[in-house]
């Protein structure tokens, strides 16, 4: 199949003609009005520095329904110790950066490319991005980004400077998104770290009629926060 090259319009083919690996389009821009209309049609940036803007509609997708989370038995011991002080939007970039900066298991470089942090940046700053983040008194230990559209978020990147960081802050979030009436968390594609939280594969066609269900719920816009109430029942709702 081909791989499209985008000019100036503002215009994505279709998810469906993507390659087999899930790559859909080369170039264009990061301006927020390109990246929400990506997200809307269920595709997204990935590509490395010194390479041109690679976008992708990977199938199967990966998803998490928020009702669905499973946590596992240690880490809802580790929950129940209340290790972290949790939040929302109070760090956006600093999230961002560290998750393009600390080093993971196997990885040799990070997709996170400066222009990638303006452009998530910007999102943020009109309120279509978030972050949620583990401290431990004023440090920073742990967190995820993501966009929110309707019902949806589109999960990004995490990251963890201490053991549990980001998983914790991640149910934190997901139990938030339930509450609040989200209908999935998109996971792009498959880890073995997602699964043990639940998520799940499906086609892109199913993913497709999903997400366009959910965008027909209003946009939470603006900077997030934990309802006190989520937080206080965490360590009995992380089940």
């Amino acid at each position: 199949m081909p791989v499209y090259r985008l000019g100036k319009d503002l215009v994505f083919p279709p998810p469906e003609v993507a390659e087999p690996t899930g790559l859909l389009a080369v170039g264009g821009d990061l301006e927020p009005e390109r990246l929400l209309l990506a997200y809307s049609l269920g595709i997204f940036p990935w590509y490395e520095e010194r390479q041109p803007i690679l976008w992708h509609s990977p199938d199967p997708r990966t998803v998490l329904v928020p009702s669905q989370l499973r946590v596992s038995r240690s880490l809802r011991k580790a929950i129940h110790g209340r290790p972290f002080d949790l939040k929302l939007d109070t760090a956006f970039e600093r999230v961002v950066r560290a998750c393009a900066e600390v080093a993971r298991p196997g990885a040799t470089g990070t997709w996170i490319t400066p222009d990638m942090i303006r452009a998530y940046g910007r999102l943020h700053a009109q309120g279509y991005a978030h972050s949620a983040e583990s401290w431990a008194g004023d440090e920073l230990v742990g967190g995820l980004y993501g966009v929110s559209l309707g019902g949806c978020f589109f999960g990004e990147s995490m990251f963890a400077l201490r053991s549990d960081a980001s998983k914790v802050a991640f149910v934190a979030l997901v139990r938030q998104l339930e509450a609040w009436g989200f209908d999935l968390v998109d996971c792009q594609v498959h880890t073995e770290h997602l699964a043990r939280f639940g998520a799940v594969e499906c086609s892109r066609r199913r993913f497709g009629e999903v997400l366009a269900e959910a965008l027909a719920k209003k946009t939470c816009r603006g900077v997030w926060s934990f309802d006190p109430e989520i937080l206080t029942a965490l360590p009995d709702a992380a089940v």
